[in-house]
């Protein structure tokens, strides 16, 4: 390692005169959201600078919940990324926004390549936890090094500003929805809010309830809750509206509301915010409810990396299940009742 790639404490201090930044993650939704605590440091850090953030083009408009933001670009990763070669233009239009600063933080091959093309006078990576390709080092001036699937993925990024010399006290996030899509929220929500909200599907069926045992927990919610409003989205995709349509058969009762993919990031913000608990799987919907400091009950499945979004704190409970090819295994409906009962026991009142 050279001895500048050592220096990542000084980062900040030599950066500071900095007119122009971009954060640079190509990540989906979630990880998109777990960028707004990094994205604030920066924002306190360089506040007479422009600060842009580069995410997949899929998921920009959630970063309108940050007016802070100056410019949000959009990466093409959904359904299939770009070529190698394909990315010569944006290189391009990268060096001619003449950026001082580009901070890549999840160490993939893409986005460190486009960090080290960028022309930026100050790169800071963060080391892949396989150390990366023989030209990662190249791409960067400064490097920092943090422990992978330790903690929260917002939390790893705020310890790498951290430790390249940002100021911070702890990871915040600060957003604003949209009014208008606070308007919409509620208005297709038919109230005010205080609704269950259940994401019930997420990527792959084995990080899901089995289809049976969903059918019957929902029908224990509404039993077990009968003055709580149920609210059912899921992604715009075929394969979840299908499973939607499947789920809805077989319920012995109509949730209050039910949006199978016809609600845009920012009203899907704004209903989860206005909700009173989110119930799901590891799922975009999850991340959306962390943002918006809504209380979780959440399944997950066993693996290495849980702790990367797994969230933590009184208003958020789990349980964790094995992976099956019909759906998670080793979860019990009680457990999951007993955990909303202690959040909406406990949970104080939230305003929308």
């Amino acid at each position: 390692m050279s001895d500048k790639l050592t220096k990542t404490p000084g980062f900040y201090e030599e950066s500071r005169s900095a007119r122009r930044v971009m954060l640079l993650d190509l990540g989906f939704l979630g990880d998109s959201i777990h960028l707004l605590p990094a994205l604030w440091v920066l924002r306190q850090a360089y506040p007479e600078a422009e600060l842009h953030v580069m995410v997949s083009e899929h998921v920009t408009k959630i970063m309108e919940v940050a007016p802070w933001i100056d410019k949000v670009w959009g990466y093409p990763r959904f359904p299939r990324g770009p070529k190698w070669y394909q990315d010569f233009g944006r290189i391009r239009r990268l060096r001619a926004a003449k950026f001082d600063v580009v901070i890549n933080l999840n160490g993939s091959d893409r986005s460190s390549i486009l960090t080290g093309l960028s022309g930026a006078r100050w790169r800071l990576g963060r080391r892949p936890e396989d150390c990366g390709p023989a030209f990662w080092s190249a791409m960067f001036t400064h490097m920092v090094e943090h422990p992978y699937k330790t903690e929260l993925v917002s939390t790893q990024r705020w310890n790498c500003l951290k430790k390249a010399g940002f100021p911070g006290v702890e990871p915040e996030v600060h957003i604003e929805i949209p009014a208008n899509a606070k308007a919409s929220a509620l208005q297709k929500g038919g109230g005010e809010g205080g609704w269950i909200h259940v994401s019930p599907f997420t990527t792959e069926d084995y990080k899901e309830l089995p289809a049976g045992q969903l059918a019957e927990f929902l029908k224990e919610i509404h039993n077990r809750f009968p003055d709580k409003k149920m609210i059912l989205t899921c992604a715009p995709n075929e394969r979840e509206k299908r499973k939607m349509s499947a789920l809805l058969a077989t319920l012995d009762f109509q949730p209050w509301r039910v949006f199978p993919g016809n609600l845009d990031l920012l009203e899907l913000a704004a209903l989860v915010k206005a909700s009173c608990l989110h119930i799901g799987g590891d799922s975009g919907g999850l991340h959306v409810a962390w943002m918006t400091g809504t209380p979780t009950v959440t399944w997950f499945r066993r693996y290495d990396g849980l702790a990367d979004w797994r969230p933590v704190g009184n208003q958020h409970r789990d349980v964790v299940g094995e992976r099956a090819p019909s759906g998670l295994e080793g979860i019990e409906i009680s457990g999951l009742l007993a955990r909303i009962e202690e959040l909406l026991t406990h949970s104080t009142p939230r305003s929308s």
